[in-house]
């Protein structure tokens, strides 16, 4: 259900002057994009990841190559999905930014590595088998140091969380699209726990990102009769997609037939350039290079 409909929304009718994923695909090859490994050194994921709004849309690539294309690599796409991979344990051990995230991304990866390495003869795996099991003993480590993270206490005498008022702090929950964001702000203070517990924060939380139709198909009630939204969130992000948000997204320009960072821009000599840009979601991304 979850493959048709990213075709779906990426199939475009060609009398309207758009493309299908599979006249994309072979619009880019003609251009260099031949697979993975191109693109990455194409459009220089390595730099993206310094930048904080492309962060996460680089993650979320890397996490859906590690759940299904993996083996599609080529040696030279191995070796840079891995040390784009280095690049952004060392910048979260450095900043501490998002480490939930890139937990995430290892379990998935060392999870594939595990099946990969004990099915070798009946899966593919380019390279050697002694440097895949190398690369699952270092995601290892990286894990025990995500673990260990400690962040640093800043001593900062200015302003700080608590001292904003309630109608600031319920407005900064508000603005969180992720439930586990507002968990882990929710352990700041004993003020902001009780602020993340709010019903009706959970309810927009999903009605942001789920239909209601889905809501009746999982719906959970307390004992007196109300919808438990906290847990109908949690319940309802384990059988459907969440909406993904980004900073910054790749985009396809179907008047110039290539893609850019849409923050970036590129010179477009088309006369209403916005209306040929198509965002590229980091599935979209991926389904490009399967044909």
């Amino acid at each position: 259900m979850k493959k048709y409909s990213v075709m779906k929304s990426m199939s475009m009718h060609p009398k309207k002057g758009k493309r299908t994923i599979l006249e994309m695909t072979q619009i880019l090859k003609r251009h260099g994009y031949c697979t993975l490994g191109e693109a990455f050194n194409r459009l220089d994921f390595s730099s993206a990841i310094q930048d904080i709004r492309r962060f996460n849309y680089v993650v979320k690539l890397l996490q859906l190559i590690a759940k299904s294309q993996l083996t599609s690599l080529s040696g030279v796409a191995q070796k840079n999905y891995f040390n784009i991979l280095d690049k952004i344990v060392q910048k979260v051990l450095d900043d501490h930014h998002n480490p939930r995230l890139i937990k995430d991304l290892l379990q998935d990866l060392s999870s594939t590595l595990c099946i990969l390495i004990r099915g070798v003869g009946k899966s593919v795996l380019v390279g050697n088998i002694n440097i895949w099991i190398c690369r699952l003993e270092t995601i290892l480590t990286w894990q025990q140091q995500l673990q260990d993270l400690q962040m640093t206490k800043q001593v900062n005498n200015g302003l700080t969380l608590s001292d904003l008022p309630l109608h600031m702090l319920n407005n900064i929950l508000y603005r969180f699209s992720d439930g586990w964001d507002i968990i882990t702000l929710g352990q700041v203070t004993p003020t902001l726990y009780m602020l993340s517990e709010d019903r009706q924060l959970w309810k927009k939380l999903c009605q942001y990102h789920f239909a209601e139709k889905q809501f009746c198909r999982h719906l959970i009630l307390s004992e007196k009769g109300h919808i438990e939204w906290k847990l109908m969130y949690f319940a309802l992000q384990k059988h459907y997609p969440a909406k993904e948000q980004y900073g910054d997204t790749l985009h396809f320009c179907r008047h110039c037939s290539i893609l850019f960072w849409k923050d970036s821009g590129h010179p477009c000599t088309a006369a209403d350039p916005d209306s040929c840009f198509t965002p590229v979601s980091p599935q979209h991304f991926i389904d490009l290079f399967k044909f």
